[in-house]
């Protein structure tokens, strides 16, 4: 197994131009290669922010499976989300995937969308009952119980891991995750082929040259 086309390996090649594109072939390019090829632009203590997010979704997740009644399938059935013995494990894979990819910085935006979502939807089954006061789980355990002030209470770590995963969308993983070493890969392994490129492509009298010396 050729071990250095492993690590450089690239499920988008990039173009050195999109001008002989058609638009949405261009439009489409540039949008997998801001996902699978993300910039070094993001500060070294993202890391920081993907250890927090990534630990929560990974444990949330598990925790779907270790206590099913009351934050798996059981959960779900009292939110009245549809086929909950289906959504409840999915959700809880999703999110144990999702929690270690952002952990190890791994396609970390590709990541960041399904993980989105589910914290779109958590808020929207969770936090709107308790607004309005028609919450199937049970009450916090103190005041505010119901109403606005216990949404802004309730809603503090969904919050967090919501705004999390929109930064790490929009700035990737940054430099210490396995998303910036494939990146720094790839580039080594282009810079190499263009130098052996170049080699090929030299002028056919120095070849003689070196042929005609030895």
């Amino acid at each position: 197994m050729d071990w250095h086309k492993l690590w450089s390996w690239d499920p988008i090649a990039p173009l050195p131009s999109c001008g002989g594109l058609p638009l949405h072939r261009a439009m489409l390019h540039r949008l997998l290669q801001w996902f699978f090829h993300p910039l070094d632009a993001a500060p070294p203590a993202t890391l920081l922010i993907r250890l927090m997010a990534g630990g929560v979704f990974f444990w949330e997740g598990v925790m779907k499976f270790v206590f099913p009644h009351t934050l798996g399938v059981g959960r779900f059935l009292k939110l009245g989300i549809p086929a909950p013995e289906f959504m409840a494990p999915f959700v809880g894979v999703m999110e144990i995937v999702g929690g270690t990819l952002f952990i190890v910085g791994l396609f970390t935006r590709l990541a960041a969308l399904p993980l989105l979502i589910d914290m779109v939807v958590a808020i929207a089954s969770t936090k709107i009952p308790l607004l309005l006061g028609t919450s199937p789980l049970p009450p916090p355990p103190v005041p505010p119980q119901v109403g606005f002030w216990a949404v802004l209470h309730e809603i503090r770590s969904d919050d967090a891991q919501l705004l999390c995963s929109l930064f790490l969308l929009l700035v990737g993983a940054g430099p210490w995750a396995l998303d910036a070493l494939l990146a720094r890969r790839r580039r080594s392994a282009r810079t190499q082929e263009r130098q052996e490129s170049r080699c090929l492509k030299a002028p056919s009298s120095l070849v003689r040259n070196y042929l005609s010396v030895n």
